[in-house]
């Protein structure tokens, strides 16, 4: 699913709030944990989840295409690690189901 189907949905699920204002409302959500995000904070949104900051230290990499070695600078990456009730959900054990 991506961003605009989000908005779609959440609208069509709250025919009372406007489309524009659906979409205001997700962005600022979305911009709010990317601001946290980059402070370094973590985000948990119960039941679904939580996004942390993991740091990947400076190391030697290789290009594919050459073999040569390239120096891959240190970087922050966006971590996610889902929360039980997700989990659970997504492999059906409150029902007995299988995925399909």
């Amino acid at each position: 699913m991506i961003k605009s189907e989000l908005v779609q949905r959440i609208a069509a699920a709250n025919p009372h709030l406007y489309h524009r204002d659906v979409e205001r409302i997700v962005n600022v959500i979305f911009d709010e944990i990317v601001d946290a995000l980059s402070r370094g904070d973590r985000v948990e949104l119960r039941g679904f989840g939580a996004f942390t900051v993991k740091h990947r230290a400076a190391r030697q990499g290789r290009n594919p295409r050459t073999g040569s070695t390239v120096s891959v600078a240190e970087k922050f990456v966006p971590f996610f690690k889902t929360g039980k009730e997700l989990r659970d959900r997504l492999n059906h054990k409150e029902t007995g189901k299988t995925q399909h």
